[in-house]
């Protein structure tokens, strides 16, 4: 399982339409370390891969469970228009949309 977490993430980090410097720039790394890790080379912490995640607007299950569908939280903006520090504004409206999905969840809305 761990040693698919690096494609995984590719997969994650492309759907939702971001490049690996972009990503590297909002977890504070170098781009090279998001290559490696994409490429199962290096291994992210769970802080890195948490704070990650929630930039794509999915939870780590969704990381770690291959079988499970991601459909990203769209973003009004192009990623390749959006600047480093528009990054942290993304994240924290995909991590109110991923409450709201779970609280809907809670409910028996899904």
């Amino acid at each position: 399982m761990y040693d698919k977490l690096g494609t995984g993430f590719k997969e994650l980090r492309e759907a939702a339409g971001f490049t690996q410097s972009q990503v590297a720039n909002y977890l504070g790394v170098d781009q090279s370390y998001v290559s490696k890790f994409e490429k199962n080379e290096r291994q992210f912490s769970l802080d890195l891969l948490t704070k990650a995640v929630t930039l794509f607007g999915c939870t780590l299950e969704t990381l770690v469970d291959h079988d499970s569908t991601f459909s990203p939280i769209p973003v009004a903006m192009r990623a390749g228009e959006l600047r480093d520090e528009d990054l942290d504004a993304v994240a924290t409206m995909n991590r109110l949309a991923l409450n709201l999905r779970y609280m809907e969840k809670l409910l028996g809305g899904d």
